[in-house]
């Protein structure tokens, strides 16, 4: 029977595995690497997740759930030999921290609604946060992680201060908003001024995904995704229309590229896809 067999499918055999690759004799390119390392790969971890999850395809999001938990547990093996924590102390944590803030499940609070729970939540959070002898936030906007890709950052922001009352009474004035923004965009273009230029992109970009934050329905990070794959999807149809007509995408032209992605986008509406 070969080792691999020998392991059960549970996270404690995975950590069998991760200290076996990291100890002496064991792989050399897993003993090499590093906290700093392997936060790169878990980063590219997640956005494979996310690309499955969009896809709906559970067999990819069953295997890419499996590579992002390998990528925690490696940190977990890490830390173990740095002497900071352990994979069971990361699990307890967790535990911990779940039944305290759902404290209207498992404990005396109250909260019947999602918006209720997530009032909870921020309140048991400055509690922790208190307990922890952790600097008291200076501004409501402390704790939006800097890690966070812009368009979530962008969103997050905008949550944090719509909660104390900044925020836009309906959808046609931020419209208005989008619309104001383009035309400075437009004025710095006709100015030629670069920078200028840069900055109101920036703001378009911003007041756009607020648009997408204050609908309550996908983020702006998903509908860009989801822009991303239709895009995608019409240049492929390209590439095999031309492929079968035996012409390279450079030597098309602008006009018959142009042509070919007309016909995809109807093609588009025929299916429904």
């Amino acid at each position: 029977m070969s080792e691999e067999l020998k392991f059960e499918p549970t996270a404690e055999s995975l950590l069998a595995i991760l200290e076996r690759l990291r100890a002496p004799g064991g792989c050399p390119w897993d003993r090499e690497q590093t906290r700093l390392s392997l936060s790169r790969s878990l980063a590219e971890e997640c956005a494979e997740l996310l690309d499955a999850i969009d896809r709906d395809d559970p067999a990819d999001i069953c295997d890419e759930l499996g590579d992002l938990f390998m990528n925690v547990l490696f940190q977990a093996v890490i830390a173990k030999e740095k002497g900071e924590f352990t994979y069971t102390d990361m699990a307890g944590h967790i535990v911990e921290k779940m039944v305290r803030r759902h404290a209207h499940i498992f404990g005396d609070a109250e909260a019947g609604t999602a918006e209720e729970v997530t009032d909870l939540w921020a309140k048991i959070k400055e509690k922790e946060k208190a307990a922890a002898g952790k600097p008291r936030e200076t501004s409501i906007l402390d704790g939006v992680g800097h890690y966070l890709t812009s368009l979530n950052r962008a969103e997050k922001i905008q949550k944090k201060v719509a909660k104390v009352g900044f925020d836009w009474s309906d959808q046609q004035g931020i419209v208005g908003k989008i619309e104001e923004e383009l035309a400075e965009l437009k004025e710095a273009m006709a100015e030629g001024n670069e920078e200028h230029v840069d900055e109101e992109l920036g703001d378009l970009l911003f007041v756009v995904s607020n648009l997408a934050r204050f609908r309550r329905r996908a983020t702006s990070e998903e509908l860009l995704r989801a822009a991303n794959r239709k895009f995608e999807s019409r240049f492929r149809y390209i590439e095999r229309v031309l492929a079968r007509e035996g012409v390279p995408l450079e030597q098309a032209g602008g006009a018959r590229l142009e042509a070919l992605w007309r016909e995809a986008k109807q093609k588009e509406k025929e299916t429904g896809r």
